[in-house]
């Protein structure tokens, strides 16, 4: 049997996203940490079709990074 890879992370979620995924998770009795990556691999194909930030044109126009800071 392959042994799972339990490496600790920390993630940033907007108040209102966690508490909806807080929300769901209490609802489907799992942990945030399962919601979150079944939410990962159902999104994942879609998420790979955005273009990296590389590809975008070097205009600053779509990039938000750095906005707030």
């Amino acid at each position: 049997m392959a042994s799972s890879d339990k490496r600790k992370q920390s993630l940033y979620f907007p108040e209102e996203m966690l508490k909806e995924i807080q929300h769901e998770a209490a609802r489907q009795d799992r942990s945030l940490s399962w919601i979150v990556q079944k939410a990962w691999k159902i999104a994942r194909k879609e998420i790979t079709k955005f273009p990296s930030v590389n590809d975008l044109e070097d205009d600053g126009a779509d990039d938000e990074r750095g906005k707030n800071e």
